[in-house]
Order: C-alpha cells, then structure tokens, then sequence
C-alpha cells in the first residue's frame, strides 16, 4: 500500500482554505495537518492549491468525441471514451457523468446510434480499468419522444446508471420557452417559416400523445433500480411541484428565479450551468446563474457543454460573487456527491477517497497542475 504526503499547500476543506500538509495511505486521505511542517520526500505545491476532486453530473461532453462533427462518427467509441475521459481528468473531474440523450424524435438520429456502444463501452472492465475518472452514466429521458421508453428500459438495469433526468424540449415551453431562441439553437436546419411552424406543431403533438404516459412509466422503472431522479428546465411552480410531488430531489438548470426558488422551498438542490457563471448568463436566455447564488438559491454546478468551466466558475463565483472559495468548491464536489449518495469522496479530510487536484492561479485565470484519484496521480 502506498503512503506519501503533500506539503505547503493550500488546502480547500469543506469549511475553510487552510496551510497545510495531506497524508494519503492507499486510496484515502489518512491525515490533514495545519502548518508549515514538511515531511520528508513530501511532494512540496509550492503554494499552489489542493481542491477535492469535482464531481460532475451532467456533461454533454462525450457527445462531441462520438460525433466531433455534423454527421460524422468515430468510428471506435472505445477512443472517443477516452479521448473524453483525459479532457476530464484534466479539468480536475475525478467523478464524471456522462449525460446520454434518450431519444431524439427520430429512429436515424446520430444520438440513438451512440447509445448502445456508449453503454457498452462505458460498462466494459477492461476500459474501465484503463479510464482517469471514474465514469458512471445520466440517461437524459426526452420525455415527448416516442421512442424514449423502448430505449431507456433496457438500460434502466445496468449498474453504471446512476442518474436519470426526466426531460420536455418541446417548444414553446421551458428551455425553449421563447420560440426565437429555439428557431436560433436550430439555424443549421435553414427552416422555412412554413417548416419551422410545421415543425413546432409536430413536436407539440407528440408531446400530448407521448409525455404523460413516458414520465410515469420512466419514473417506475428508475424507481424500481433505485436510479436517483432530477427535473430538468423547471419554468413554473407547476413544474417543480409536479417533480417534488414524485419525490425529486435533484433541479436542474431551472429557467426562472421563481421556479428555483420554489425548489428550495421543496428541499430540492438545484444545479446550474458552469459556463452560464463564466459567460455572465444563459445560452438560451433563461435565468443567470449567479442571479440565483445572490439569492442563495444555487446549490451545485455542472460543466454541461465545456469541462474546464468548473474550475472557472468556482474562482468566477469567488472573485466576483462575493462567494467563499469552500462553498463555490463544495458546489462542484461534495454537494453533488451527496446529492448522487457518493459520500466517500467530494471533500478533503481524513477518511474520504484521496481524489484531488492541484491548482494554481495565472494571472486569474485557474491551472490545472496534477490531478489524483484514489491516490493515484492520473493528470
């Protein structure tokens, strides 16, 4: 079993940035020491910062490796996985969640031909054997599309699913309650007015023949695994209350400042975009996420699209948000981890899983030095 320590770092806790040195057996953290003492043959930081491995629940990131272009498909999955598992790794995300689209209107669609050999790839030993992070799965459920269920219910029983969103894209109404901003998401469809309309019309009517019937039956099944459950795009209190009422815990990316609030009414945690806090405000022009931490309705963040806006919201929220550093770090680390029941890992101190990071700040902007999971370095 290997022992070794860590000296002159800044340590980020759960509660505090302290001076101080980690001693880690094994996999765990065995000791966190206060102080300038420096063991022999410590790994000096020189300063730099020590933060827990970030948890991440939600990122569209694998997709871009499976398909980098419009139509196009690499042709082994197995190195897509890891070609995204080192951009990961790399962005201090020790726990990672792929978020896999369930459903996407249409049998040919690119995201349904990801599915299986993801699932497959994701749940393969050998390859987990070989991975940074630790990978588990997030089945997106769009809940509006007929073949949502025909999909998810092989797949509700594999143990590497974790983390299921009930899902509505339908126009007209949450994310895409404004029209323009959808038509504006989909501009590389060069629609007609005629086809646009046509095409809001044929999403409306499958949600009014689909959704209801797909949202009890996902529900059930994620239940009966034991799946942890989250809302996604919440607009309304009728929203929240209809996720709360089926016993969801989990808010994510919320559109409103209403409708966060009111699932923190419900108890619910709601997650928002790290690239919303970096880029000051909503891609689709929904609520900003830091409109939500001044009213102290912000409890985790998710890289969603970029990997690295983790650690760059964290330092964002502290530097122009008036957020302390532990509470902007526990918002990308052991919040999401309880959120999921990860209660090993997502802080530093002994006893927890020794996943953690080292970073340093240049000219503002944070760096990526090293990065260990389970005591062992794999960045």
């Amino acid at each position: 079993m290997s022992r070794f320590s860590i000296a002159n770092a800044r340590i980020v806790t759960r509660d505090a940035v302290v001076d101080g040195t980690l001693a880690i057996e094994g996999s765990d953290i065995t000791r966190l020491d206060e102080g300038q003492a420096s063991p022999a043959d410590a790994l000096d930081f020189e300063g730099d910062f020590l933060l827990p491995g970030f948890v991440e629940l939600h990122t569209d990131n694998l997709e871009k490796h499976l398909q980098p272009r419009p139509g196009v498909m690499w042709p082994s999955s197995m190195a897509a996985v890891l070609s995204h598992d080192v951009q990961v790794v790399g962005a201090g995300i020790t726990t990672v969640f792929d978020a896999v689209s369930v459903g996407e209107y249409s049998a040919a669609s690119a995201r349904r031909k990801m599915i299986a050999s993801t699932v497959e790839t994701l749940s393969d030993t050998s390859v987990r054997a070989v991975m940074r992070a630790e990978h588990f799965l997030h089945l997106r459920c769009e809940l509006a599309d007929p073949a949502v269920l025909d999909i998810y219910q092989p797949l509700a029983g594999n143990e590497y699913v974790r983390l299921v969103s009930l899902m509505d894209h339908t126009p007209g109404q949450r994310q895409w309650h404004d029209l323009d901003k959808w038509r504006q998401f989909n501009r590389d469809k060069k629609w007609t007015d005629d086809e646009f309309n046509a095409m809001v019309s044929e999403r409306r009517e499958s949600q009014a023949r689909h959704a209801a019937f797909h949202r009890r039956s996902v529900v059930a099944l994620a239940q009966h695994h034991g799946t942890v459950l989250a809302s996604h795009d919440d607009t309304t209190r009728e929203h929240v209350e209809e996720a709360a009422e089926i016993g969801i815990a989990i808010s994510e990316f919320p559109t409103t400042l209403g409708a966060a609030g009111h699932a923190h009414k419900r108890g619910m945690k709601v997650v928002m975009g790290a690239p919303n806090v970096v880029r000051n405000g909503s891609h689709s022009g929904n609520v900003s996420a830091q409109e939500l931490a001044r009213h102290g309705f912000l409890d985790a963040l998710s890289s969603d699209y970029v990997p690295a806006s983790l650690m760059q919201a964290i330092f964002h929220l502290n530097a122009h948000d008036q957020i302390a550093l532990p509470e902007a770090v526990a918002m990308v680390s052991a919040t999401p981890a309880a959120m999921v029941g990860l209660d090993d890992r997502g802080s530093i101190g002994p006893g927890k899983r020794a996943d953690f990071s080292r970073v340093r700040l240049v000219n503002d902007t944070p760096v990526v030095l090293g990065v260990w999971r389970a005591g062992q370095r794999v960045s």
